[in-house]
């Protein structure tokens, strides 16, 4: 009897449907009818964790729909093998390098038919929708009569942060189910839908826990699930003067999002749905024609890049990490939020300083943190802040798998803290620093075991900015490493593997770029002037805004620091940054630094100056020069890795494909020959570095 209630008690796997009695006739598909003759079609992509959308596995969906069509069932429902959602969208590298538009509509009309087909079936539709129904995957889904969703699903079309809109219908589809604002406002933004709001807006028609999935499925096929039918107002949006003047708003804010003359996607739906919003039949024919201009953009091939850049540091992260326990010591702005982010990802961390008073605050701001981001999960808000623990004396270091200074940049200090911390650790912990600049060998001077020793550089904010920078020495043992990385996957941030040298891959990059923007502000160049020079190239924000939010003193010890280690052509530190910094005015942490701060944003003058021509190039390029200097010193050996640290870690903008990318798109030629003429015209600092002879050929 006891076997029995645990048995019912355990987690129930999905209902698929019966199982069938052999691998049948399809490669990523399994078809079977259950006592009800309600055919499943259960997508499983071979050899892949995650349902993608790709030519064969439409064509396979056609195969069955001419199947069903021949010996037609009461209902069909469409749902996923995987454990980790329906469907995650198209499969974008088969996009890869697309340079023909018509090529491109060909493909997308022909998977526009078995969308089409699928729709007009004349037996009842049934998606069930568990995990995430994303991109491509939802347009399966709007194709459907019914969908359901198990309780937990997502829903989204993130389509337009690889540059274009959705292409298999959903533009129209979308906009005809449900208020078509609302509609517009999830696909510009790529903002993902949570069930219960995906069921309020009339997206989808139950949600039901797995064990009411069959249940559902027959109330469904019989026709009796409540279809929410689109109002009056909601048809009255989609007129045409309804259109114009709702279109003209959002051109407005996505212009403020995203300059169209960088990511034109935004642009492209709003267009298609102003000229074509309200017919159905002529909106999904523009569709494809608008989404196959968009996919040769450079913007969105760039975009794909920057995509799969992040794939590939995902890959770096390896295997399962074993680090359950986590130390951090120093509750500052990074301290306490990587010992935030770490409890929110579920480890037990304690948190430690000299004084109480960091560790409260710490506190307070992971509180405020997980409000935000699990205002929909109080349980997980509740648990992880059980999981961080103040820690005043420091006792969670004899625990701890891994301990994370985040101390001052000072090597003394951090050397202190090392050889008390040496002997109260286990033998088996690693123990990291989240230096931003310090060579890993001068740390690791005098330490008893600094084989254990890595480098973790988090950015900040650390909710926010995914790159995670893990440090090696040649002292370094493999095994900490790759446990370090597998830590950092762990916690959902990326790993960009780099050698230990001064200011490792992003704050090396970073310096030249900003110590060129105090350059121009000596010379007289207004600081608005200078930030629109850089966000005009496609920055997220220029450079004086950047120092700000990094704080001047860090700016300053980081290129004191490189400058000093370096030999770098760089200028000196002006004087009146050092006063700034001795004056504690050191940016939007202190309300004043080289902006005024009000309300967590600088206060910018509207009258500035425009930027001449050269400006853009005497504060990217360098960056770019750097970058290049970074592979011919092996700080890294891998082009793409640099490129993904800075625009995962930076901000560098995405849709240039990172800033060596971008450097081969310009010409390698070309760039190196526009550094010797900025040479020539502003100082050494601009002559090219070593390291292009990796790039060239």
């Amino acid at each position: 009897m006891q076997d029995r209630v645990l048995t019912l008690l355990e987690p129930r796997d999905f209902d698929l449907g019966p199982k069938p009695a052999g691998d049948g006739p399809y490669k990523h598909w399994k078809l079977t009818r259950d006592v009800d003759n309600v055919a499943w079609a259960v997508v499983d992509k071979a050899g892949a964790s995650a349902n993608t959308l790709d030519d064969a596995v439409l064509v396979e969906l056609d195969q069955i729909l001419d199947r069903l069509e021949a010996d037609r069932p009461a209902g069909l429902v469409i749902r996923s093998a995987k454990a980790s959602g329906f469907i995650a969208g198209a499969d974008v590298s088969q996009f890869r390098g697309a340079t023909d538009v018509s090529e491109v509509e060909q493909r997308m009309a022909r998977a526009h038919a078995i969308t089409d087909r699928l729709e007009a079936v004349t037996f009842p539709t049934v998606a069930v929708i568990h995990g995430y129904a994303l991109g491509g995957g939802l347009e399966v889904a709007l194709a459907c009569h019914s969908r359901i969703a198990v309780e937990g699903a997502k829903f989204g079309f993130p389509e337009v942060q690889l540059g274009l809109h959705p292409g298999l219908g959903g533009t129209a589809r979308f906009t005809r189910l449900i208020d078509p604002l609302q509609a517009m406002q999830f696909m510009l933004t790529g903002k993902s839908i949570p069930a219960r709001k995906a069921k309020a807006l009339g997206l989808i028609d139950v949600i039901v826990p797995e064990r009411h999935v069959r249940a559902a499925v027959r109330a469904a096929v019989k026709g009796e699930l409540k279809h929410d039918q689109p109002s009056i107002l909601d048809r009255l949006k989609d007129s045409g003067p309804a259109r114009r003047i709702a279109a003209r708003r959002m051109r407005e804010e996505a212009a403020k999002q995203a300059p169209g003359e960088h990511y034109p996607a935004p642009g492209a739906l709003i267009d298609l749905w102003e000229r074509h919003g309200g017919d159905f039949e002529a909106m999904k024919a523009a569709e494809i024609g608008s989404f196959a201009r968009l996919m040769v953009s450079q913007t969105a091939q760039n975009l794909i890049r920057v995509f799969f850049l992040r794939e590939k540091l995902k890959g770096l992260a390896g295997g399962k990490s074993a680090i359950k326990r986590v130390h951090v010591i120093g509750a500052g702005a990074m301290g306490g939020d990587i010992a935030a982010w770490c409890a929110w990802s579920g480890l037990t961390v304690t948190l430690t300083d000299v004084k109480a008073e960091p560790i409260g605050g710490a506190i307070k701001r992971a509180a405020a943190l997980y409000g935000k981001i699990g205002r929909d999960d109080r349980l997980k808000v509740r648990d992880a802040l059980d999981r961080l623990i103040p820690d005043l004396k420091g006792q969670g270091a004899r625990l701890a798998d891994l301990v994370i200074e985040a101390a001052p940049e000072k090597v003394d200090l951090k050397k202190s803290l090392y050889a008390k911390l040496e002997t109260v650790m286990k033998p088996g912990a690693i123990l990291a620093t989240n230096t931003s600049s310090i060579p890993l060998e001068t740390l690791r001077e005098g330490l008893q075991r600094p084989e254990r020793l890595v480098g973790l550089h988090f950015f900040n904010p650390v909710s926010r900015m995914q790159l995670v920078e893990v440090v090696r020495h040649d002292g370094l043992d493999a095994e900490v490493e790759t446990a370090a990385r597998a830590f950092t996957g762990a916690i959902d941030r990326l790993p960009a593997p780099a050698k230990s040298a001064p200011g490792f891959i992003v704050n090396r990059a970073l310096t030249p770029y900003l110590a060129e923007a105090l350059v121009m502000l000596d010379e007289g160049v207004s600081k608005e002037t200078i930030d629109k020079a850089a966000e005009d190239f496609g920055m997220p924000m220029g450079p004086i805004e950047l120092a700000d939010q990094v704080g001047l003193d860090i700016c300053l010890a980081v290129a004191d620091m490189l400058k000093r280690e370096l030999g770098w052509a760089i200028p000196d530190t002006p004087q009146w940054l050092r006063d700034k910094v001795e004056q504690k005015k050191l940016g939007k942490k202190t309300g004043e630094g080289l902006y005024v701060w009000k309300e967590g944003e600088p206060v910018k003058a509207h009258d500035a100056p425009k930027p001449d021509p050269d400006m853009a190039d005497r504060l990217i390029l360098p960056l770019v020069n750097t970058a290049a200097a970074l592979l011919g010193e092996g700080v890294s050996e891998d082009p793409d890795v640099v490129d993904a640290a800075m625009i995962f870690g930076a901000g560098f903008a995405p849709f240039r494909g990172g800033p060596l990318h971008y450097a081969r798109r310009r010409g390698v030629s070309e760039v190196k020959a526009r550094l010797e003429e900025l040479a020539g015209k502003y100082g050494e600092r601009f002559k090219p570095a070593a390291g292009w002879s990796k790039l060239e050929g």
